[in-house]
């Protein structure tokens, strides 16, 4: 069991460390693009930032479930990788379907994974509620200043 943690511990520190990259790279870009006002509150402007925001952060997500999907590989759950990266997305999403199971020695590390899904899904919500937050925000502070008048 002891060698199971130890394995889900150093795969999860893995994937967070892609996702935290991800997450940097992808603030420094729409921080970037917020300075030359290339961000706007208009509904394609929203819609196309979310979109893309979403699409970034889901590349994320699969990098760490191709990760996983790697680890159960190497150790032998599985005779092929796309049963593994199928097994893995249905435990990174916590779906469980059950129709694909790891053996009885190694079953800790889809209970970890989930684990680790659970995690990242609540930081992309988290992400995506900042990025909307900003834009919205800043967006009202526009349209106060351009009437005049003080907030709410």
């Amino acid at each position: 069991m002891s060698e199971n943690l130890i394995i889900g511990c150093v795969t999860m520190a893995v994937g967070l460390a892609f996702q935290c990259v991800f997450v940097s790279l992808l603030f420094t870009i729409l921080l970037n693009l917020e300075k030359r006002l290339l961000i706007n509150a208009t509904l394609f402007g929203m819609s196309s930032l979310l979109i893309t925001v979403m699409l970034a952060l889901l590349a994320g997500n699969l990098l760490q479930m191709t990760l996983w999907a790697g680890v159960f590989f190497a150790c032998g759950e599985f005779t092929d990788f796309a049963t593994a990266f199928y097994h893995s997305v249905v435990n990174f999403s916590t779906l469980g379907y059950g129709d694909v199971v790891m053996s009885e020695q190694r079953r800790l590390l889809g209970a970890l994974e989930a684990v680790n899904g659970v995690l990242m899904f609540g930081l992309t919500t988290g992400f995506l509620f900042a990025i909307l937050w900003a834009v919205l925000d800043r967006e009202w502070d526009r349209r106060v200043h351009e009437s005049g008048k003080s907030g709410p």
